[in-house]
């Protein structure tokens, strides 16, 4: 099936792990809960063996009536079968009760694994898979995939050992009988081996399909008002369709296969009993077995068509479960990225870009080129340039979310991007003007960046960033956030991102435009009182108000992915290039003068407007970097 072919060679999706993988990471977790799966086969192996030996006693008492016995010898018989049920009765709830406590154990065991390695993905592999393929590993695959444990691997067991014990029985009743049963085999086999072959394939294509849809969705209600504002909805409609066409011939493909198999298997069922009738019945003539035996094996031939009609109807459920399983497999897969971290750990916190080239996946142009800066620790740096220039693609580099294409970007004498990510997070924070507030209590929303952190440590976060809303919360701390509780502003939400960075207390940190949401009275009064926290850390703020460059200890001015300047505000002042002129810009002195002699009167109108602003209370705070490009192009 073409769909599948292209499912597996998708670059732009987390990996898919191998059968073998698979097999191993199966029986790994069945490994780790042993002494469970020990008792719970027990049980089920006495229910088993109970409920074979009733239709032998069944058998017996029919040859007993045969042949004239007394009705001491039926009652007896009959005792014993009134026993054997008891037995199944009593032994299947407690074997079903230990397997089903065991695959719920299996199954939270798998997902906090799966919790685990996603959380410890790198954020470029996440970027680049998208949400919509991790969404649904963790809300489609992992309840698929324990269903495999938590039904699948209980039914399945106890299914095989029945179909063991019963054809074992009837081998003992009579092995000429027994042997009738082995006529089903040759179309199991072949109707099986042809649904595997085609199953896993399908099923796969069938979920990544389902990943594509979720990507199409999220992708449509994030930009649902650039999509109304650029008139884009019959473009989303039909990217929609075209997902929604892919599962749907996924989907279809793996109905055909389920259509063929399951009425397959259903012919097959009868060929055992029609065995065992004809040839028992010609043996009984013949005087070679008794009638009790023959329908013993009868009943047992009925008796053992269930477990297999159950382990062939859980084929599908554990393909599904089995190609669920793969995706999230190949989580693991793609966090073993960091198997090779170096086991170096940086001296300080010192920032050395050295000759550092870098161009996104989806271009081959350079968007950095050839930048070579040091920051030394505990130094706060401001970065600025019009957009495009690389200022946020530098700090993605410093952080180690991406890689440079050529040269060295190192923390403390490190590879920031060879560290392994517990020890990249611990050292080098990110934050940007995106934020999350999770569905949770104030306090958890906080923890997540330093989970021992007692309460004054959480308040005194919250008051350094000016959260002072926070303070007025009617539960404080234990105040639930997020989904149908509380809803917070933009502002409020960034300032909760802020905290974490002071309780996550990081040797870097880098601001990439992090008070973008506040108002630019706030804002500066929050970068100061974060500045005066972050003492002796090195901070990099990616700057889109000039007080932040200001109030830096040096600026770098980044320009088509050069440092086109470098030095404090007074150094930069005194050098009378672009930061000068954006200085004056925005402080509306009159730099006619310098945009005349670059014969460009678009500057002129610039550094007019960014008069008009000056004058209008705190919008007078912002210069914004249309302005800033606008004065580097002319200058």
């Amino acid at each position: 099936m073409s769909t599948t072919a292209t499912s597996e060679k998708r670059t732009n999706q987390l990996p898919i792990a191998d059968t073998r993988t698979v097999r191993r990471a199966f029986f790994r977790l069945l490994a780790s809960e042993r002494r469970r799966a020990i008792v719970a086969v027990s049980l089920h192996l006495v229910a088993a063996v109970a409920a074979a030996v009733a239709p032998i006693l069944l058998g017996d008492m029919l040859d007993e009536l045969t042949t004239g016995s007394g009705a001491a010898e039926i009652d007896r018989l009959a005792l014993g079968i009134v026993a054997a049920i008891v037995v199944v009765v009593a032994f299947t709830w407690a074997g079903t009760y230990v397997s089903y406590r065991l695959g719920e154990r299996l199954s939270a065991r798998m997902r906090v694994q799966f919790v685990e390695r996603a959380l410890r993905l790198p954020m470029p592999v996440v970027e680049q898979a998208g949400s919509g393929d991790l969404m649904t590993r963790s809300s489609a695959d992992v309840p698929e995939a324990g269903v495999l444990f938590r039904d699948g691997l209980p039914q399945v067991t106890v299914s095989i050992l029945k179909v063991l014990v019963f054809f074992g029985a009837m081998l003992i009743a009579s092995p000429l009988l027994g042997l009738c049963m082995l006529v089903v085999v040759p179309p199991l086999w072949i109707g099986t081996r042809w649904y595997l072959k085609r199953g896993r394939d399908g099923y796969l294509a069938e979920r990544a399909a389902e990943s594509a849809i979720g990507d199409t969705i999220g992708a449509s209600a994030d930009g649902a008002r650039t999509t109304e504002a650029y008139r884009l909805r019959g473009q989303r409609d039909a990217a929609g369709d075209a997902t929604v066409a892919k599962h749907w011939k996924a989907a279809r493909y793996t109905l055909f296969l389920r259509s063929v198999y399951f009425p397959f298997l259903d012919g097959a069922y009868a060929l055992p009993t029609a065995a065992v009738l004809l040839v028992g019945g010609a043996f009984y003539f013949d005087g070679t077995v008794s009638l009790g035996t023959v329908a013993s094996c009868a009943v047992l031939t009925r008796q053992i068509m269930f477990p297999i009609d159950h382990i062939l109807m859980w084929v599908e459920k554990v393909q599904r479960g089995f190609a669920a399983m793969s995706r999230i497999e190949g989580v693991a897969e793609a966090e073993d990225a960091e198997a090779d971290a170096t086991t170096e750990r940086p001296a300080d916190g010192t920032v050395d870009l050295t000759e550092v080239r870098y161009a996104y996946p989806t271009s081959p142009r350079d968007v950095l080129h050839g930048v070579t800066l040091s920051v030394p620790a505990g130094q706060r740096l401001a970065v600025v340039g019009p957009s495009g220039a690389g200022k946020s693609t530098l700090a993605r580099l410093i952080s180690g979310s991406d890689v440079p294409r050529e040269g060295r970007a190192a923390i403390g004498g490190v590879d920031v991007a060879a560290l392994p990510l517990d020890e990249r997070r611990k050292r080098v924070t990110l934050v940007t003007q995106e934020h999350h507030v999770f569905t949770a209590t104030l306090r958890d929303n906080l923890i997540l960046a330093k989970a021992e952190a007692q309460d004054d440590e959480l308040q005194s976060a919250l008051a350094a960033v000016g959260a002072d809303w926070a303070f007025d919360l009617p539960e404080g701390l234990d105040t639930p956030l997020g989904g149908k509780n509380r809803e917070l502003d933009a502002a409020s939400a960034q300032q909760i991102a802020l905290a974490r960075i002071i309780l996550a207390d990081p040797d870097v940190v880098i601001l990439d435009e992090a008070t973008a949401m506040l108002d630019p009275r706030a804002a500066r009064d929050t970068e100061r009182a974060l500045g005066a926290v972050l003492e002796g850390r090195t901070v990099i703020a990616i700057a889109h108000r000039l007080h932040t460059a200001h109030d830096a200890d040096r600026i770098a001015v980044v320009e088509d992915g050069r440092v086109a300047e470098l030095g404090s505000h007074d150094e930069l002042i005194a050098l009378d290039g672009h930061y000068a002129a954006l200085w004056r810009a925005w402080h509306g002195e009159d730099t006619s003068r310098k945009f005349a002699e670059h014969g460009e009167d678009t500057s002129r109108k610039s550094a007019e407007h960014d008069t008009s602003r000056k004058s209008d209370g705190n919008a007078a705070e912002s210069a914004s970097e249309g302005e800033f490009a606008a004065a580097t192009k002319t200058l």
